[in-house]
């Protein structure tokens, strides 16, 4: 036992021994430790001018000019026609949202509808508190039970439609 003691307290003595003070000490007044100033470097002289006009009529691209019947969950009353049936239990898990984001659904109760949320969204559904089966559409609603937006199964793992504002979401696993 008193071995292991006396190995601890040489383990540290020789350890303390290995430090030493680095600090600089800046009251000598020995100007060969100062370092060098640094040399100056010569600057190419700046040069103005017009720049060209940029080529096309402009020079942004064009807006994309497909109506919004084109864009899926856009007509949520054409869509609800072709939608296929849905249950509750098909909904619960981890769903990828327009391929960027992800949505998980759970059947915890909250308020009418059961618990879920989203990570790395944006917009509305960065608010999503809960869902539920409403006919053939899924409702996604805030933390305060608002609906924010709906989605439709539109394929065997797919659901397409859209939030309140318009913005279009896309389910899938």
């Amino acid at each position: 036992m008193q071995l292991r003691y006396a190995m601890t307290g040489l383990v540290v003595v020789l350890s303390l021994a290995g430090c030493q003070r680095t600090a600089y000490d800046y009251s000598s007044n020995n100007a060969s430790a100062a370092p060098a100033p640094l040399t100056a470097q010569p600057v190419p002289s700046v040069q103005g001018g017009q720049l060209p006009p940029p080529t096309g009529s402009s020079q942004f691209p064009a807006a994309p000019t497909a109506t919004t019947a084109s864009m899926p969950g856009a007509q949520p009353g054409a869509m609800a026609a072709n939608a296929l049936d849905v249950t509750k239990e098909s909904m619960v898990g981890s769903w990828r949202v327009n391929g960027g984001c992800d949505m998980f659904l759970t059947l915890t109760n909250l308020g009418s509808g059961s618990r879920g949320g989203t990570r790395g969204c944006v917009g509305e559904l960065t608010a999503m508190g809960s869902w539920e089966v409403s006919g053939k559409q899924v409702l996604l609603k805030d933390r305060s039970g608002n609906q924010i937006g709906s989605v439709y199964k539109t394929a065997d793992n797919r659901f397409d439609g859209q939030t309140n504002t318009g913005q279009p979401i896309s389910l899938s696993r």
